[in-house]
């Protein structure tokens, strides 16, 4: 049984794929705006000090997405 993964658990430089949303209401569209749909390839770059938000490079833009809202976008490692 393969096991879900969250866009969190990716580390600085490792890269992944959108599998699906499952963020609700005006998240669901903040991301879906960025570009974050299905099969999108996803670059952590890096996080703050103190750990949260981390920032992505998404469509050749680097976005800054907290934890608690990583947890719904879906990955394929």
């Amino acid at each position: 049984m393969k096991e879900n993964h969250c866009l969190n658990d990716i580390k600085p430089g490792q890269r992944a794929h959108v599998k699906e949303l499952t963020a609700c209401g005006s998240i669901r569209r903040r991301l879906l705006d960025i570009g974050l749909v299905e099969d999108t390839e996803v670059e952590c770059l890096g996080q703050s000090p103190l750990g949260d938000p981390c920032a992505y490079l998404i469509r050749g833009a680097v976005i800054a997405i907290r934890s608690e809202d990583c947890r719904g976008i879906l990955i394929h490692k």
